[in-house]
């Protein structure tokens, strides 16, 4: 049965997802003739865009270590709210901040949408800088191929959580979490070390990327974003199987 429901799960995604490319080509075609309009708009973008690199190493019982290119959006979500989110005042509730609230993810595309982490950086008001102080994280942290969710807040630079959620067929719950998320700007960086009583600090899943052009037209964040979650979903399936095989 369970064979039956991924099949059955991935046809309807690949017929999602072909509608749903058709329909962006179209768009792209009906606003070729147009004079094209510049795509970064500095400072007052809702999103900048960011390209790098997520990086897993495993180094107990068996070493072994990936990596795969990425492309993630920090969203102003005061301007541009995602549905599957928290809203600014929803997160500002949460974090008990006050200033803006930025979202890093990787959107939805062409009808799909995979992201084991998600990142809102909550501001408050008074502080240095354009958008105030960073004052606290939340986590969005979604398994694979469960889709159950959890949000927890964390301290930005560097803290310490209970693991909240089981992630992998390959790890207990018995560890906690050490999570850096500096504050972003034009790199970004997110690490997680994964501490286990017995097998020690024997897993690290980092981010590292680069801003690479700030936006508020959607037409640019669905092009930007095209395919993104099949390609993370594919890999990350490739993984297990590597996994399962050691």
């Amino acid at each position: 049965m369970e064979a039956l429901y991924l099949l059955a799960s991935l046809a309807a995604t690949v017929v999602t997802s072909a509608f749903h490319s058709l329909l962006l080509f179209l768009r792209l075609l009906l606003r070729y003739p147009r004079r094209a309009a510049p795509t970064d708009d500095g400072p007052a973008a809702a999103a900048r865009l960011y390209e790098g690199r997520v990086r897993h190493a495993r180094r107990r019982p068996a070493a072994h270590t990936f990596e795969y290119p990425a492309r993630y959006a920090l969203v102003d979500l005061d301007r541009l709210p995602l549905p599957g989110h928290l809203s600014a005042d929803d997160a500002r509730r949460v974090a008990s901040t006050s200033g803006p609230v930025h979202l890093l993810t990787v959107p939805e595309s062409v009808g799909y949408e995979q992201n084991p982490l998600s990142i809102y950086y909550c501001y408050d008001s008074a502080g240095q800088g354009q958008d105030g102080e960073l004052r606290t994280c939340i986590a969005e942290v979604t398994n694979t191929p469960w889709a159950e969710r959890v949000m927890f807040t964390f301290q930005p630079g560097s803290d310490l959580i209970a693991k909240p959620l089981h992630v992998s067929p390959f790890m207990d719950m018995l560890s906690n979490w050490s999570i850096r998320a500096d504050a972003p700007g034009d790199r970004l960086y997110v690490g997680i070390s994964v501490q286990h009583p017995t097998l020690g600090d024997y897993f690290t899943a980092v981010l590292d990327a680069k801003l690479v052009e700030q936006t508020s037209n959607s037409l640019r964040l669905a092009t930007f974003f095209w395919l993104m979650p099949h390609k993370v979903a594919a890999w990350i399936y490739w993984e297990v199987r590597v996994l399962c095989v050691m």
